[in-house]
């Protein structure tokens, strides 16, 4: 969170601070004009809060379910209080991936043909469902719970006999899974920022590209191993899918009503050469070493300044709806 002392500007290249012994709070709304303020329920605050706990902008660098689905972004709007990132729909689209491809097929942006399954689906006919997989696709395929990050429950599937064990260890982490045809390509990330003026489209990075050196990029590859993967910035693209690239991740921003900032995941088919999203990252990850602002140092955009310009779209947002009739007189 950023204090009422604090600014909207960041004085070093370090990373946002998080108060690992930070005491339990209580983020109650403004009234008659005042700030949002936090209330310890334990005694004393954080450096850099006023006396009364004023909270000019809220910083949620959380991660996962009930912090990035919208749960916590709603709860930060019945608390009247500005926000960095994405508001509660975009957020909640975002972390549904199901979702996500429904709409970036109806806005006509290129996705990697799926099949999704709710838990009550599988479980009344399991064999019907594997029966529609292995018709619409050949092995292997990836299995991902739709409501997921960070790679967990998801399988690369080689047999439809393997099938049956992924469904089930997916579905234990959500209760929809789909089922996605399977591409040789390489993964393409862009950090997309929005734009101070409104009325004009979002700032696209850079790209960077991953590249593991695993199956896939699996949970594994991400957290447990250090070689798990190379990352190239910028990534070798022509200027040709370089300008397509870019517009796609635009595009999809704006598509899913992105706000703040967001990391849009790409595919480049090494057999098509086209290109498809995988998947909209609404809050990534924002440590000085991450890909989102690593892409964007490389940009032009340091560490300190993408962090003022966050606040500062958060602030301009919140006066906005603070402008907004709630009410039929």
């Amino acid at each position: 969170m950023v204090g009422s002392e604090d600014g909207p500007s960041f004085g070093t290249g370090d990373a946002l601070v998080v108060h690992r012994d930070a005491p339990q709070v209580v983020l109650l709304p403004g009234r008659g004009g005042q700030a949002s303020r936090l209330v310890s329920l334990q005694g004393g605050l954080p450096e850099g809060f006023g006396p009364q706990g004023e909270v000019d902008v809220v910083f949620p660098v959380v991660h996962g379910t009930n912090c990035e689905d919208g749960t916590l972004q709603g709860l930060l709007e019945l608390a009247d209080v500005a926000y960095v990132g994405c508001g509660v729909l975009a957020s909640s689209v975002g972390m549904d991936k199901e979702f996500a491809k429904r709409l970036l097929r109806d806005a006509g942006i290129p996705i990697v043909p799926y099949l999704c399954f709710k838990k009550s689906q599988w479980l009344k006919d399991p064999e019907g469902c594997s029966r529609r997989v292995s018709a619409q696709f050949s092995f292997p395929v990836f299995v991902k719970p739709a409501n997921s990050g960070s790679s967990v429950g998801v399988h690369q599937v080689k047999t439809a006999s393997a099938l049956a064990a992924a469904m089930d260890d997916a579905l234990s982490y959500d209760t929809k899974v789909l089922i996605e045809k399977s591409i040789s390509a390489r993964e393409i990330e862009f950090s997309v920022l929005e734009n101070l003026d409104a009325s004009q489209p979002p700032l696209v990075s850079v790209p960077g590209e991953i590249a593991p050196t695993h199956e896939f990029y699996s949970y594994e590859a991400k957290y447990l191993d250090g070689a798990g993967a190379k990352l190239e910035i910028p990534a070798q693209l022509s200027a040709e899918q370089l300008t397509q690239a870019r517009e796609m991740a635009s595009k999809t921003f704006q598509a899913l009503e992105g706000e703040g900032l967001a990391r849009v995941d790409l595919f480049l088919d090494r057999q098509s050469g086209e290109f498809y999203v995988n998947e909209v990252n609404t809050l990534p990850g924002f440590t000085s070493i991450s890909m989102y602002p690593k892409l964007w140092e490389k940009s032009g955009i340091e560490y300190t300044e993408l962090l003022t310009r966050l606040v500062e779209l958060a602030q301009a947002r919140h006066r906005t709806k603070k402008g907004l009739k709630r009410e039929r007189v």
